[in-house]
C-alpha cells in the first residue's frame, strides 16, 4: 500500500489493523496507536495499571481544523501492550457543551475517578472545562455537575475564547487537589473535596517564561515541576518549586517541537520503577500534519539534583517493563 493510500484509509475511519476493542494488541514502538489518530494525552496509573486517555482526531483529509468528538481510553501493565477501551466519554454527555473533545485528564481520588476536559459552551462563548465522574477508570463516566467548572467569562486577563483549555487535577500529599489550565495565562485553584467545585479563587501561576498552554503539575522528592508548552509551534519546558503555590524556577526545554505538529501536550508518570513522558507527534501518516496527531511514549530521566533531562523521541518507543 502506497502512502497516499495509507493517509487515505486512516482519514476515513476505516482499521487498518484486525483487532477490536478490548483486544491485547503489542503496539511496538511510536506512535503507540496506529489505527486511528490519537491527541492530548494524559496518564493515570492505576492498581499496576497506566491508563492514557486522549483525543480522537476525525477531521477528513482536506480538512485543516480540529475535529474532535469523543475521548479514547487505552490501557497497559507494561507500557507495550496495550488495550482499546470502548469510548469511555462524548462531548455529547455534557448536555451544556456544543462539541470539540480537546485536552483532558483522569484522576483518582478515594474509589472515584474524575474526568476533567475542555469543550466548546453551548451557551457561554467561548472554552470551558466541565467534568465527569466514574467507578471505572474505563469508564462509563457521566456529567458530575450538570454544568461548566469553568466558563470563559470567569477569567478575563485576554480576549481570547480558548484561554479556558487544557485543564490538568494534582493531588498533593495531604490531600489537597488543585486544577490548572489556561492558553495565554497559567491558572490555578483549589478544588473542594468533592472535586467538582472550585475552593477559593482563581489564581494565576507567576511564571519565569511566556505561556502558552497545557500545563501538568508533578512531584517528586519534595520538589514540584510544572511542565507546560510554550512558543507556536509549540515546544515542552518546565520549571521547579519547593511549593505548589511558587515562586517557580524556570529550568529549560523538556522536549523540542514535535515532527510534523504544531502542538505539544504532555503527561508525566512514573510505573514500576521508570518515568515516562507520554506526548503526541504527527508521525504516524506521511503529511498527516497537526490536526491529525499520534500519542507516543518515550523514557524520561533525571539529573541528580532533580532536574529533567531532555526527552529523546524515538520511533523505538519504550521497552516493556514487568
Amino acid at each position: 500500500m502506497n502512502r497516499k493510500n495509507l493517509l487515505k484509509l486512516l482519514f476515513a475511519g476505516q482499521v487498518l489493523f484486525s483487532f477490536s476493542v478490548n483486544a491485547q494488541v503489542k503496539m511496538s514502538g511510536n506512535p503507540i496507536v496506529k489505527d486511528k489518530f490519537t491527541a492530548d494525552p494524559a496518564a493515570l496509573v492505576d492498581n499496576g495499571t497506566v491508563y492514557i486517555y486522549a483525543g480522537h482526531d476525525e477531521a477528513p483529509t482536506r480538512e485543516q481544523r480540529y475535529v474532535m468528538n469523543e475521548w479514547l481510553c487505552y490501557s497497559s501493565t507494561d507500557m507495550v501492550n496495550w488495550k482499546e477501551h470502548p469510548s469511555p466519554l462524548n462531548t455529547k454527555n455534557f448536555t451544556w457543551a456544543k462539541g470539540d473533545a480537546w485536552a483532558s485528564q483522569v484522576i483518582k481520588k478515594g474509589n472515584k475517578y474524575y474526568w476533567y476536559v475542555a469543550v466548546e459552551h453551548g451557551t457561554i462563548h467561548g472554552k470551558a472545562i466541565g467534568v465527569a465522574v466514574s467507578d471505572s477508570p474505563t469508564g462509563p463516566f457521566t456529567d458530575a455537575r450538570g454544568s461548566a467548572i469553568i466558563t470563559n467569562d470567569m477569567t478575563r486577563d485576554t480576549k481570547i475564547s480558548w484561554d479556558d483549555i487544557d485543564p490538568s487535577v494534582f493531588i498533593d500529599d495531604d490531600g489537597q487537589a488543585y486544577l490548572f489550565w489556561g492558553n495565554t495565562f497559567c491558572y490555578y485553584a483549589k478544588l473542594k473535596d468533592n472535586m467538582t467545585e472550585l475552593d477559593g479563587p482563581i489564581m494565576k501561576v507567576n511564571l519565569p517564561t511566556k505561556f502558552t498552554e497545557a500545563p501538568w503539575v508533578h512531584k517528586r522528592k519534595n520538589w514540584y515541576y510544572l511542565s507546560y508548552s510554550i512558543e507556536f509551534p509549540e515546544k515542552t519546558v518546565y520549571a521547579m518549586s519547593k511549593s505548589i503555590n511558587g515562586p517557580w524556577e524556570f529550568k529549560g526545554t523538556i522536549n523540542e517541537i514535535a515532527g510534523n505538529c504544531n502542538t505539544n501536550h504532555h503527561a508525566i508518570i512514573d510505573f514500576k520503577g521508570k518515568s515516562y513522558f507520554v506526548y503526541h507527534n504527527g508521525a504516524l501518516v506521511p503529511d498527516a500534519g497537526s490536526f491529525h496527531r499520534s500519542v507516543c511514549i518515550d523514557d524520561l530521566k533525571y539529573n541528580s539534583d532533580g532536574t529533567i533531562k531532555r526527552i529523546v523521541m524515538t520511533s523505538e518507543g519504550v521497552k516493556a517493563v514487568k
